[in-house]
């Protein structure tokens, strides 16, 4: 993996990381994530 492509993956998993923290436990419960799985569901959306 080269670092443009590295630096780019690091990026969207900090911005989907954000964008959940920010979510009410409520709006979080509707899309079937809990709290605690934010940074694992960020994980998966760099894959």
């Amino acid at each position: 993996m080269n670092i443009s492509r590295a630096y780019n993956n690091w990026m969207k998993y900090r911005q989907t990381v954000n964008e959940l923290g920010r979510m009410t436990n409520r709006e979080l419960g509707d899309l079937g994530i809990a709290r605690e799985d934010i940074r694992k569901v960020a994980r998966q959306a760099v894959r």
